[in-house]
């Protein structure tokens, strides 16, 4: 998959040309890279983008956690195991 060129604007753009740093954040859903000096300052991001990539990261972290869990022997019940397990315990059976 290609990835699209990084947008990179010096810092001050963002004040002489906000609507138009907004408008591409917002079209694109890409980031917008900000220089100072030459340097990497900050990125501007819409917020659909950001809410999109922190959900990502979230699923990335739990996903990670359970690899590692069951890398460490941790059991996992389906929810059809959980279900009889707690019929058993109500009936006397468990």
């Amino acid at each position: 998959m290609k990835q699209a060129p990084r947008m990179i604007r010096p810092v001050s753009d963002l004040r002489n040309h906000f609507a138009d740093i907004s408008r591409t954040v917002h079209e694109t859903r890409q980031p917008v890279f900000l220089t100072k000096n030459g340097f990497g300052d900050m990125v501007v991001l819409s917020m659909e983008a950001y809410e999109s990539m922190q959900l990502d990261s979230e699923i990335y972290r739990k996903l990670l956690e359970a690899e590692r869990a069951e890398e460490a022997g941790c059991r996992y019940y389906t929810l059809e195991e959980v279900r009889k397990e707690a019929e058993d315990v109500i009936n006397g059976k468990g």
